[in-house]
């Protein structure tokens, strides 16, 4: 299995991803190391699982952090073993907050080959890991995953999402030369890995989560894919590139999100005031909330692969759509949304309600604070009216 990644001295030369691509095999000890040492990431564990002595002993309360690091990393000495620890974690997270997870078409796909899945985005860090958990359990290989780099504010969390073979979708560049010169080092990264590492790639089929259930592809994302191609080949085949990436779409289904509260309320300071201030640690407090929080039931949807005859990236960006929207499944809380909200009375398919379900609706509705529910209730309404084709997008 070939793994590329980014060393601090990388030779950039003979490794032209280096700022981007996950960690190898050779710097995972190094970076473990450095990783026990980090006083951020310390004085974060130490907050979340020893409150106490991280307020009144901080020093303390790190060097106990730094030790149960270094003892649980002990015998982790490549990206794989890193990950069969993450592994025991996720089974644990599904065991103790899904009420089932079920996957669905990865069957239907070569066990030998790499696959470009692209996927609806809901949770920051569990849409990928329910992808590499499924990949998992049917002894396949996990995915190398594209991870915005407004998310890596914290060298830590850099360390961390490319040890578990994140690489790194350039956001934050200055000017069109920079971003032009950024989307072809990704699309070159993301064509080699598929060509050439045989190395599946997950990625999310637009920039940010779907925080209004709506789920619609970007067809700039298709353009970005095919840049590689189209720089190596200037009389390029568009349909040949995209054939040549076995672009697979990918849809997730949580019954309940973990973090559907906090989408309600950007939704709502957006509308209301005509935008959101993100706080400075939000995303990493969304990534525990999605972890840590009750799901109901998970359902992962593997599709099938975007063919060659595709002229255009809207051609393609369709054909994605078509592909999730139609793996994605309907859980009883979507249906009481829509009931809850009064529209499409013919949509609910209320048959597939239970008196448990409705309770437990109502239960988690009457949490929501008055002026959020709209925006709670219409995440779970949409997909709905989406699936029916009564959006207008």
């Amino acid at each position: 299995m070939t793994q590329h990644n980014n060393a601090p001295n990388a030779d950039t030369a003979n490794d032209p991803w280096a700022d981007i691509r996950p960690y190898m095999d050779h710097e995972v000890s190094d970076v473990l190391k450095r990783l026990s040492h980090d006083s951020e990431l310390l004085d974060a564990l130490t907050r979340f699982r020893l409150p106490r002595m991280a307020k009144w002993a901080p020093p303390i309360a790190r060097a106990l952090a730094g030790h149960a690091i270094r003892r649980e990393v002990k015998d982790v000495t490549t990206v794989r073993d890193f990950q069969m620890r993450i592994a025991h974690y996720m089974e644990r997270m599904i065991r103790t907050t899904t009420d089932a997870f079920e996957v669905s078409g990865l069957d239907k796909l070569d066990d030998d080959s790499a696959y470009l899945f692209i996927g609806n985005h809901r949770d920051i860090s569990l849409d990928p890991a329910f992808v590499n958990y499924a990949l998992y359990q049917a002894d396949r290989d996990t995915v190398r995953i594209a991870i915005g780099d407004n998310l890596l504010k914290k060298p830590y969390v850099t360390d961390l999402m490319r040890l578990n073979k994140s690489f790194i979708v350039p956001r934050s560049a200055r000017g069109k030369r920079a971003m032009l010169a950024a989307y072809q080092q990704l699309s070159a990264y993301i064509r080699h890995s598929i060509t050439l590492d045989q190395h599946s790639i997950w990625m999310a089929q637009r920039e940010g989560r779907a925080k209004s259930g709506i789920d619609k592809t970007d067809p700039a994302i298709i353009k970005m894919l095919t840049m590689a191609r189209r720089h190596a080949e200037r009389d390029m085949v568009f349909g040949d590139a995209i054939a040549e990436l076995k672009l697979v779409p990918v849809s997730i289904s949580y019954e309940y999100d973990p973090c559907d509260l906090q989408k309600a309320q950007e939704l709502h300071d957006i509308a209301t005031q005509g935008s959101y201030a993100k706080s400075e640690f939000e995303d990493i407090r969304s990534i525990v909330s999605g972890i840590t929080g009750s799901k109901g039931r998970v359902q992962l949807r593997f599709g099938s692969p975007v063919g060659s005859d595709m002229a255009t990236p809207d051609e393609v960006a369709a054909e994605i759509d078509r592909q999730v929207i139609g793996g994605y499944r309907l859980f009883p809380s979507h249906y009481l949304a829509l009931e809850a909200l009064g529209e499409a009375p013919e949509l609910v398919a209320r048959k597939a309600i239970t008196r448990q379900d409705r309770e437990r609706f109502k239960a988690k509705l009457a949490s929501v604070p008055k002026a959020l529910q709209p925006y709670w209730l219409e995440q779970y309404a949409n997909p709905v009216k989406h699936k029916a084709g009564r959006l207008s997008l």
